[in-house]
């Protein structure tokens, strides 16, 4: 009992020793800290949009504003449950989107590591030296040192420094944030420009297939009639060399569609040759909805997650300038320490063992040969760059966009044109061959017509491919998806 009544004393002795005197200091500095921060504060940019697109609205395309769960989902429009289903595989799996979480990661302990200067740093230490002095200086005795204790720093924010290092690295981490939106949205579309590629070229594949087999049974029609006497040779070589070409096409469509099954598997986070079977059976390419609503410019600037990011860029930028800025003045700083010492390791817990400081210092740069404005003067020239990617990736938006509208409806006008070409085409091929097997032409006006209805039809199955694409890339260029699925771990970067 005795023994705690004397550690309670000099415990309070400790308190009082050495509490006092840094409570007015950390008063002080926490009412100088709250200056203002140097340098130039960031202002939100207003980028002035047009108020309508240059590019005629037409063929489905609306100017009304865009419902945000279908911009969120906007794959859901074509009405295709595979595709769904592998958008989602394509946000669980992709590897671009997990590495774009783990950089969210780092920003945030890159802030966090900026957030700590403004708090006070405790350190402890404790060592045992064994030291002889000199004879000629000293006793020449031999003797040990043992200590033990805790040493407490803080740098006073006044000129806002670490302020504005905070500011930066928040923006950082936002900027961050909007990379991975990004990111999410290139994937997106790319996920559907690869699956409507594979629909695209099981197509063609189906329509050269059936074009063969006519191909074939036209050949083998006129090897009898030429073996009979009924025709010469030419018509047989025609019929054959036609039958021959259309063969050609499948191993170019077939090594397209395994490139795109590959494709797919890596966006999913795969390997190669993962989707082969499960979509080995072919299905119809997407059908457009018959409506889009587009919004109005200035809607689509605020989806753009790559315009966020060149801003939160612009922002972090700027509160560097502070951040060089601050290097012009002094650096104000309380330090403290407390701690052991003694001769002997018994006597180091005594009370006279004790030992402590208390003070403030502070530092100036004061000459670096320029080094410091010149610092400023580069921070600044940075901010100016920003500023300068910033409205590029504003244009590059508008461009984006205006280039997807007329690509959407040009390409649907010119489907409709392959339509009727199909339809004549067809038509114009019954009529070659009819007439044909009546004696009335000869076989070269079934090739030509053979040749035309083959080409339109490939035409035809292209287009229909490109026309989803180009709503693919018109939905991607308005900024959809980025906030779709968030709820997975790897949209927000957990």
């Amino acid at each position: 009992m005795e023994c705690r009544k004397q550690y309670c004393k000099k415990a309070g002795m400790l308190r009082k020793c050495f509490f006092p005197p840094i409570l007015p200091a950390l008063m002080i500095g926490m009412t100088i800290t709250g200056c203002a921060a140097v340098g130039p504060n960031y202002t939100k940019m207003e980028t002035k949009a047009p108020k309508k697109w240059h590019t005629k609205l037409e063929n489905g395309l609306s100017a009304v504003q865009s419902n945000p769960e279908t911009l969120a989902q906007w794959w859901t429009v074509l009405g295709d449950p595979a595709l769904s289903d592998l958008e989602k595989r394509a946000v669980e799996g992709n590897l671009d989107l997990k590495a774009a979480a783990a950089r969210i990661l780092e920003a945030r302990a890159l802030r966090t590591i900026q957030a700590s200067g403004r708090f006070p740093t405790l350190d402890g230490s404790g060592s045992v030296t064994r030291r002889r002095s000199s004879e000629n200086s000293g006793t020449g005795e031999t003797r040990n040192l043992y200590s033990a204790g805790f040493d407490a720093n803080w740098e006073l924010d006044i000129f806002g420094g670490i302020r504005r290092s905070i500011e930066a690295a928040q923006a950082d981490l936002e900027a961050t944030q909007e990379a991975l939106h990004d990111v999410l949205v290139s994937l997106l579309a790319e996920v559907a420009l690869n699956y409507v590629d594979v629909r695209t070229l099981q197509a063609q594949l189906s329509a050269v297939k059936a074009n063969l087999k006519a191909q074939q049974d036209i050949y083998e029609l006129n090897l009898s009639r030429y073996h009979a006497g009924l025709i010469d040779e030419l018509a047989v070589q025609q019929s054959h060399y036609i039958l021959e070409s259309t063969h050609s096409q499948i191993p170019a469509l077939e090594t397209g569609l395994e490139k795109a099954k590959n494709r797919l598997a890596v966006l999913l986070g795969e390997r190669p040759g993962a989707m082969h079977q499960e979509l080995t059976k072919a299905r119809p390419i997407p059908v457009l909805p018959v409506t889009v609503a587009v919004g109005i410019p200035a809607e689509t600037l605020r989806h753009r997650p790559d315009i966020r990011r060149a801003e939160q860029n612009l922002a972090a930028q700027t509160a560097r300038i502070g951040v060089a800025t601050a290097d012009l003045y002094p650096r104000f700083l309380l330090f403290g320490s407390i701690g052991l010492e003694s001769i002997s390791s018994g006597s180091l817990w005594e009370w006279a063992s004790r030992t402590w400081g208390i003070g403030p210092s502070f530092s100036w740069k004061i000459f670096h040969a320029g080094a410091i404005r010149q610092n400023i003067q580069a921070q600044t020239a940075r901010q100016k760059q920003a500023l300068i990617q910033y409205e590029s990736a504003v244009l590059k938006a508008q461009e984006e966009v205006e280039n997807a509208l007329v690509a959407y409806a040009k390409e649907q006008r010119r489907r409709e044109s392959l339509q009727a070409a199909v339809t004549a085409a067809k038509r114009a091929y019954e009529l070659s061959w009819d007439r044909y097997n009546a004696g009335l032409v000869d076989f070269s006006n079934v090739l030509d017509a053979t040749r035309s209805l083959q080409s339109f039809q490939d035409q035809l199955a292209r287009s229909d491919g490109t026309a989803t694409s180009n709503l693919i890339r018109l939905y991607k260029a308005l900024g959809g998806g980025w906030k779709s699925l968030e709820s997975t771990p790897n949209v927000k970067g957990k």
